[in-house]
């Protein structure tokens, strides 16, 4: 019985050699989420431009084709000034209007609702943020995601306001959005003019970015398809399509 065992340890000590862990660092889960503490740079003029109007005016409207990284730079400027302690919240809001489909009824509480149109925002919300910390803040408020319907009669305050596919809101819709801004407050506007699923004199838009474009604390910032950082191949079918 005693060889038995001797030898049952001896087999373990080998097997136990052989085997190699697969926890190559014992870093602190915590410290991951420090990846997502990074600056983003410019990849193109027109994008540097965006930046620093975003962090100059307190009203900026990006417009141009996808892939110019509009809404990424403006979600990125927003973590910025939360973490930074400009603002005390980030408010979100985006047309709830379908690309050419019928989606019929969607299920769950109003964040349930909206999670397919704002799905690009809350990607872009991850990468910044890293997914507990997008968590804990859409459960405590800080980061709030409001319809355009449900935004007439609010005024905000110490926030940082995106509204994103703006291309998508009517002339009224967006009047009624810029008035939403409050004391110490930004908002940036983004959205591509020339990919509206309404019908083309609905879109408020291009109007919108015409008449504020001589006011002095607007940036109206138009990115072209040389600022595209998708794959190459999106910037030259946009020239051709």
């Amino acid at each position: 019985m005693a060889k038995r065992a001797t030898r049952r340890a001896k087999l373990h000590d080998i097997d136990s050699a052989r085997i190699h862990s697969l926890v190559f660092d014992h870093t602190p889960a915590n410290d991951r989420d420090q990846s997502y503490i990074r600056r983003i740079r410019p990849r193109s003029d027109n994008q540097r431009i965006l930046m620093e109007a975003i962090d100059a005016k307190p009203l900026t409207v990006a417009m141009g084709p996808a892939g110019t990284g509009k809404t990424y730079l403006a979600i990125s400027a927003a973590v910025e000034a939360l973490e930074g302690g400009s603002v005390s919240r980030i408010v979100l809001s985006r047309p709830a209007v379908e690309a050419g489909e019928n989606l019929g009824f969607l299920p769950g509480d109003m964040r349930e609702k909206l999670d397919p149109y704002l799905r690009p925002l809350y990607d872009a919300l991850n990468d910044r943020l890293g997914p507990k910390r997008l968590r804990q803040h859409l459960d405590d408020g800080t980061i709030e995601i409001a319809p355009v319907a449900f935004m007439r009669g609010r005024t905000l305050n110490n926030s940082f306001v995106l509204i994103d596919e703006a291309q998508n809101c009517t002339y009224g819709q967006l009047k009624m959005l810029l008035t939403r801004l409050g004391w110490h407050s930004s908002m940036v506007i983004t959205g591509d003019p020339d990919q509206t699923d309404l019908l083309p004199e609905l879109s408020g838009l291009g109007a919108i970015g015409t008449k504020l474009d001589g006011l002095d604390d607007v940036a109206v910032v138009r990115l072209t398809d040389k600022d595209v950082v998708r794959h190459p191949l999106v910037g030259r079918m946009l020239s051709v399509l």
